[in-house]
């Protein structure tokens, strides 16, 4: 017999496309369509329903960008359909290529009960499994009509607003919406669902798709081959229906082979990954997860089967405020076990640019809202798409009772191959999680043949497991599984040339690896952040969102401290419901596409109107407590929210200042000036550049001979794709040098520079303070550039091995040479409030106030010295997905400071982003607590959330050491118990110990460690 594979393969998909597919909903007659478009926003469920429709047809257009419109569809079934499965098929208007970035639908009964969504790859809506004749069906569609901002075309994508034929640039911002429809309604049909067919369908797809990805020499292969032909030669095409089922007699030898004892073990977990914003706004994903949470409970009801995971809590939170029925479905279906509560967080939040405290609320949120509302107890964390996975959190996980880690994001790295799937993630801490990347490299799977046979031949691991994971269902914009999906499943459960396929929850499929690695050996470990190797410049790109979380993050502390504080002391109203729906708020926009600026316009301007909204609380929530604190006018007093004391103001107090900020008045020197307050001495000169920073107790200059500092360099930023998430690396390749100076002035208190560029105005003041090491550089800028990238160069003296970044509770280091390319490609890396270089004696270190993107070079001069220079990013550009991305007005700091160690570069990093306040009043107030010791930090200081009136202390050593310590009250004590994140008590002895005089402390490098102080009866 000659090889007539590839006849046969075509043949398959012709006969499969053009035939059998199109019969399954072949016996239609035509709905009845009404309409009614909706102006402005989307309106209830009720309103929609008792709007005035009025007649449409296919073919109308409708759907103005992020417009909604509601049909009306109604018919009768035919009499000859009687004891037919009868079914609406329902296309609106849709592109084949995704699912979730484009027109959805929802549809409703009569009565307003949501049934099923609808879109792009899911379009059948049930009418009757026997029809009766004559049964009359209305059903109600809530259309959104969204906007196709990034997708253009099968598996192509668009990253520009010039891009040819690429996205209009007024995609993401409804308000320079032209308003033309975008949809045209193609389907409306009321059809018979030919079952015999649509089971054949999945059984040609799942045999056509096993085919290619077994070898040419494999016999499986063959007989696959021969049975499809023998199948295809039975179907009529002529009568396709009629020959279904002796077509699927002859598949059914061929399926009915069991898979090798030794075949691959997948657990499929049904699955939506649905971006709480993106390239829709916020109040889009409330309707997506509606959609897809009816679309997955549908689905349930026929599959008993079937499991799925939903994993960010704020999704549902809003599935109960506004579709009470649609979330009633969720806990009945999760009360059967398929539905099931995952993820163990608010939101799936950027990792990298989150404070630590954030995180620790995320878990905290979201496990609280999971035990409260399903009574589930969350093992896993779930954060398949986020863009890098900061050191701490392994140990965040195992204090919230987080026992299993999975993403799959690493496997978009650009350089290096991830060594494992399946492993113990270790922290800087030294706690371990176990963990799983899924090997299909997605997590929108399909089940398809394709990402089948990938996840066998990709898993690195199979000499200490046979087990990975697949996370299936459409989604970035949400969808979830569907029936076709399930079919594969089915099919795919014991099937010869296949892995064997178990639809299942997370915890199974963690359980059974973590005990197949144990008998073999144990897993291996990968210690130290997951560093992606792409989307670098998500540390810098909207810097205005960055700014709000920022300040968000350290408002919520003083709000805590403040507030705890006043109610002890003065048994102050603590606002208990404010911060709870504050907190939520800043962690709702940490979410991984709002927090790193990859969002449309529409997104981010909605998240600083509401930054701006949540600062203004707080600080009339501080403000309320530290007047309460302050005591009767008279005088000035002085609070200290950083862990550190300063101007003689106790750390997490307040008090009269003993010693008086101020800062040196610049002198002439030349055609600049001078900064000089004894500790170190810095020069200006003419141009606005920092050509001498000077340590006097170390006598020894920071700044790389020949080289100046605050170096201000601007670089074309135009990378391969994904605009705002992407730097690459030949943006060095070309740099302009802002050297010049539109002016250089003395202020009184500092040195004023000036700098004109393109159609961009940078005003810094630099200033030093009195006894301070750290030069302070004050910056506004009017930023009109169009993709650039700017930079703040500091070209230090110093040989480092490695740089230091702070990261959540501590701070990782970095070698600063590019040996391996695992170096080299940590080209842009985070940093939090410091980023510190140094030799053993001596160090300087960068603080900032709202950027994290860094990079770290170093090279030898002639001289045989040794050049580190530390730059920031300060500001990009991007244009895609929001065109005028950072545009306008942008105020930040950032300091150099001079002779600094670790300590202290974690010192001033506190310090500069928690600046005193300074109030009328005469009131000296004792810290809730204190630390004897400057290297345990305390994160937070609040009153229980159970309101029993304790007060919960977060601190951690900060260092990389041990330490021993004492945590000294303010208050008589009772008792003091250690916690997990949620306040619960464990069993951690070796921690700390209640004496007579406070708490002592024995923390392990990088602890974190939660203590619920019980104040004594009557104090």
């Amino acid at each position: 017999m000659h090889n007539d594979r590839d006849v046969t393969e075509q043949r398959l998909a012709r006969v499969l496309n053009e035939r059998i597919r199109p019969a399954v909903h072949a016996r239609s007659v035509p709905l009845d369509v009404q309409v009614w478009h909706v102006t402005g926003e989307p309106v209830p469920v009720s309103e929609g329903l008792a709007a005035p429709y009025r007649p449409a047809r296919v073919g109308d257009r409708w759907g103005p960008a992020w417009s909604t419109s509601w049909f009306k569809v109604t018919g009768t079934v035919p009499a000859d359909w009687a004891g037919e499965t009868v079914e609406a098929v329902l296309d609106l208007g849709f592109a084949t290529h995704s699912a979730g970035f484009s027109a959805e639908g929802l549809v409703y009964r009569p009565d307003g009960t949501a049934v099923k969504a609808l879109n792009p790859r899911n379009i059948w809506v049930p009418v009757a499994e026997q029809a009766v004749g004559g049964e009359e069906f209305t059903v109600f569609v809530e259309a959104a009509a969204n906007p196709v901002v990034m997708h253009t075309a099968p598996d192509e994508l668009t990253f520009g607003p010039t891009a040819v034929g690429g996205p209009a640039p007024w995609l993401g911002d409804p308000a320079a919406d032209p308003g033309e429809p975008l949809y045209r309604l193609r389907r409306l049909d009321l059809a018979v669902l030919d079952r015999d067919l649509h089971e054949l369908v999945q059984d040609l797809e799942v045999l056509g798709q096993l085919m290619p990805e077994l070898a040419a020499e494999d016999p499986r292969r063959w007989q696959i081959l021969r049975a499809v032909e023998r199948a295809l030669d039975t179907v009529d095409l002529q009568d396709v229906g009629g020959s279904a089922a002796a077509a699927r007699a002859a598949l059914a030898p061929v399926l009915a082979a069991p898979a090798q004892a030794s075949a691959h073990r997948i657990s499929a977990v049904g699955h939506a990954h649905i971006d709480t914003a993106w390239l829709w706004p916020l109040r889009e994903t409330v309707r997506k997860v509606a959609r897809t949470v009816s679309n997955v409970t549908h689905l349930m009801d026929d599959h008993p089967e079937f499991k799925f995971v939903m994993s960010q809590a704020q999704q549902l939170a809003w599935l109960k405020e506004h579709r009470p029925e649609v979330y009633a479905r969720a806990q009945e279906k999760a009360k059967t076990g398929q539905f099931l509560p995952s993820g163990s967080l608010w939101v799936e939040p950027d990792t990298n640019i989150s404070g630590g405290e954030a995180l620790v609320r995320q878990f905290v949120h979201g496990k609280r809202f999971y035990l409260e509302e399903f009574g589930v107890e969350t093992e896993e964390m779930w954060l398949p798409d986020t863009f890098g996975y900061n050191a701490a959190l392994p140990q965040l996980m195992k204090l919230a009772g987080v026992r299993w880690f999975l993403t799959q994001k690493i496997s978009w790295n650009t350089t290096n191959k991830f060594p494992h799937h399946t492993f113990w993630w270790e922290g800087i801490d030294g706690t371990r999680i176990f963990s799983h990347f899924p090997p299909v490299d997605s997590y929108n799977g399909d089940l398809s043949g394709d990402q089948v046979a990938h996840s066998v031949r990709n898993f690195q691991d199979k000499s200490g497991s046979n087990s990975s994971l697949i996370p299936f269902g459409y989604g970035d914009g949400g969808g979830g599984p569907t029936r076709e999906m399930l079919a594969r499943a089915a099919r795919l459960k014991d099937l010869e040339g296949s892995p064997r396929i178990e639809i299942e929850g997370p915890a199974d499929f963690f359980r059974r690896a973590h005990d197949e690695y144990e008998a073999n050996g144990g897993a291996p470990v990968w210690s130290g952040e997951l560093y992606l190797e792409f989307h670098r410049g998500t540390l810098t790109s909207q810097l205005a969102t960055k700014q709000g979380n920022r300040r968000s993050e350290h408002l919520l502390r003083e709000a805590e401290l403040w507030a705890a504080t006043a109610a002890v002391r003065h048994g102050h109203a603590y606002p208990y419901v404010a911060l709870d729906r504050l907190w939520k708020t800043v962690l709702l926009h940490q979410f991984h596409d709002i927090l790193p600026g990859t969002s449309i316009a529409w997104v981010h301007r909605e998240a600083e109107e509401t930054y701006a909204a949540v600062a203004r609380e707080l600080e009339e929530l501080i403000g309320e407590a530290q007047r309460t604190l302050a005591g009767d006018p008279g005088g000035t007093v002085v609070f200290n929210a950083a862990p550190h004391p300063r101007g003689g103001v106790a750390a997490l107090g307040a008090g009269p200042r003993a010693v008086e900020a101020a800062v040196v008045p610049p002198v002439p020197d030349g055609d600049g000036f001078v900064l000089d307050n004894g500790l170190v001495r810095v020069v200006v000169d003419g141009r606005g550049l920092i050509t001498s920073a000077y340590d006097h107790s170390a006598g020894r200059e920071a700044l790389a001979p020949g080289a100046v500092g605050n170096l201000l360099q601007l670089h074309q930023d135009f990378p391969n794709q994904w605009d705002a998430w992407d730097v690459d690396a030949f943006y060095r390749n070309t740099v302009r040098d802002l050297t010049e100076a539109e002016s250089v002035t003395a202020t009184g208190t500092g040195v004023r520079v000036v700098r004109v560029f393109g159609a961009s105005r940078i005003e810094q003041t630099l200033t030093l303070p009195s006894s301070s090491r750290g030069l302070v550089i004050d910056t506004v800028v009017d930023w009109h550039e169009r993709e650039k990238l700017l930079k703040a160069a500091f070209p230090l003296d110093v040989r480092a091995s490695h740089s230091t970044a702070e990261i959540p509770f501590g701070h990782v280091e970095r070698p600063t040479h590019t040996n391996t390319s695992w170096d080299a490609a940590k080209f842009e890396v985070c940093a939090h409030r410091f980023l510190h270089v140094g030799e053993p004696d001596w160090g300087a270190a960068v603080v900032n106030d709202s950027s994290y993107g860094h990079d770290i070079t170093r090279d030898v001069r002639s001289d045989g010295g040794t050049t580190t220079t530390v730059r920031l990013s300060l500001l990009r550009a991007a244009r895609f997905p929001d065109p005028d991305q950072d545009q306008g007005t942008h105020r930040f700091g950032y300091a150099l400071v001079i002779g600094a160690d670790v300590a202290d570069a974690t010192r001033e990093g506190y310090r500069f982003n928690l600046p005193e306040r300074a109030l009328p009043g005469s009131a000296t107030v004792a810290p809730l607590v204190s630390v004897d010791h400057e290297g345990v930090i305390v994160e937070a200081v609040k009153l229980a959330d159970d309101r029993g009136g304790d007060i919960v202390v977060r601190l951690y050593e900060s260092r990389g050491t041990r330490a021993r310590a004492t945590l000294t009250t303010g208050f008589p004590l009772a008792s003091a118990t250690a916690t997990d994140l949620l306040e619960r008590p464990v069993d951690d002895p070796a921690s700390h110990r209640h004496t007579d005089t406070g708490v002592e402390l024995a923390l392990r490098p990088f602890q974190i460690l939660t203590l619920r102080l019980r104040p004594a009866a009557g104090s």
